[in-house]
């Protein structure tokens, strides 16, 4: 029954958020996906799986580097979008499947790259998540986990999770960078080779494309305020610019031979 009423949430949100979250300059840029591609050791050989792909930008960013991708998520509209996505490009090595990340409906070891970005805050249990992944994984391939990393200050990471929480009530948990490299060796994984970035924005464009519950907003709003004079979330320093306030979320970048 939870998993049944998270998985809900998830397509509410996402449902919602199809075009302005794949739209969004923060999870477009083009340098960002680069990073994410070379750090996967993509080449033109590789069969990629994008697990809990959205809109398709992660896997439309692979598809020219690579022989084929398969893009899967759990909300139709996100897959609408990715369709569309790919068509723009006028890509015509990518395919969508509708689908379960704790269940994918692959046979063992189809693809020699299997991945997925901004997902695991997402999961109630990313580690089972983590183990089909490394399931559909041919031995010798790569997984590449990419996603965003709290403090390892409890208190901080608290503050940080509850504020995306009120953000996208999809929200699980952000883990920390040490709990996401400890994901790897729970499932046999050598330590993963790393990357690292940041999310930066101002906090009124996160709003813009976030669907939070009715005063919430403010709430978010007073938060991010707060961690500019205090780093009380536990995140990269943010500012103020004008009446203008920016963020920095930090990205890591997770990449394991199978």
């Amino acid at each position: 029954m939870a998993d049944n009423a998270h998985n809900e949430r998830i397509l509410d949100q996402f449902t919602r958020q199809a075009v302005p979250f794949s739209t969004a300059g923060t999870i477009t840029d083009a340098a960002a996906l680069r990073l994410l591609v070379e750090t996967s050791g993509a080449g033109l050989g590789d069969r990629v799986l994008d697990v809990a792909c959205g809109g398709g930008v992660v896997a439309c960013g692979f598809a020219p580097h690579v022989a084929h991708v398969t893009g899967i998520d759990m909300t139709p509209a996100m897959l609408a979008r990715a369709a569309e996505h790919a068509k723009m490009l006028g890509l015509t090595n990518v395919t969508w499947q509708q689908g379960d990340a704790t269940k994918l409906p692959f046979p063992d070891a189809a693809f020699s790259i299997v991945l997925t970005r901004f997902s695991f805050h997402h999961f109630l249990e990313p580690i089972t998540v983590l183990n089909e992944m490394v399931r559909v994984c041919r031995p010798g391939g790569r997984i590449v986990v990419c996603d965003m990393f709290a403090s390892t200050d409890p208190t901080k990471a608290a503050t940080w999770n509850r504020l995306e929480r009120m953000r996208d009530p999809s929200h699980v948990r952000c883990l920390s960078l040490p709990e996401l490299e400890g994901l790897f060796a729970r499932v046999g994984l050598p330590q993963p080779r790393e990357a690292f970035y940041e999310l930066r924005d101002t906090v009124r464009h996160l709003l813009g494309r976030s669907f939070p519950n009715p005063g919430d907003d403010v709430k978010i709003t007073d938060m991010f305020d707060r961690h500019v004079d205090d780093g009380s979330l536990g995140i990269p320093p943010a500012g103020r610019d004008g009446t203008e306030i920016r963020y920095a979320y930090p990205i890591a970048i997770l990449a394991a031979n199978r």
